[in-house]
């Protein structure tokens, strides 16, 4: 049975977009490419059927990930087919919250930074990865760096999951 995740932020366009391809490359890298199914949306559909913004696909491409990309909105009616909901700030968290059908799909959201090892001894850190959009192409790369942070404590997280599944 193939594990989903989705990665949610505000328009996808930049963030959640942006930990998609980075965490599809871990799973790949990991082997894990026909168990883990990876996909992102956004809490707004101001931007469906946009591609990615230009400044994540330039950081994206940069940095060896790839870029293809169309944003779509969250619906309530996937969270049964989901296993994880990432959220990337607090304020996608709660709103995946209270669009979750039962408590049990709510359990299924998370921040993307509370998989970050460097953070995990930090109480009270900051677990939000901040909206670049308004500002420079330095934002981008600053949530770069933040979602591969996550990303292998995420994977690490995610290949247990799958482990256990297929035991």
């Amino acid at each position: 049975m193939t594990y989903r995740v989705c990665f949610v932020c505000t328009g996808n366009i930049c963030r959640s977009p942006m930990a998609e391809h980075v965490f599809r490359a871990r799973v790949a890298e990991a082997g894990l490419d026909g168990a883990v199914e990876v996909d992102s949306a956004g809490t707004g559909g101001w931007h469906e059927g946009d591609g990615a913004d230009p400044r994540t696909v330039s950081v994206l491409r940069e940095n060896g990930y790839g870029s293809e990309h169309t944003a779509r909105q969250f619906r309530a009616s996937w969270f049964p087919a989901l296993d994880l909901v990432i959220a990337l700030d607090e304020g996608h968290a709660r709103e995946l919250r209270r669009l979750a059908p039962t408590p049990e799909d709510a359990a299924k959201v998370r921040l993307l930074r509370s998989y970050d090892p460097g953070l995990a001894s930090a109480g009270g850190a900051d677990l939000d990865v901040p909206d670049p959009y308004y500002g420079d192409l330095g934002g981008f790369e600053e949530c770069l760096e933040m979602v591969e942070a996550a990303s292998e404590g995420l994977l690490a997280a995610v290949r247990e999951e799958v482990k256990e599944r297929t035991a």
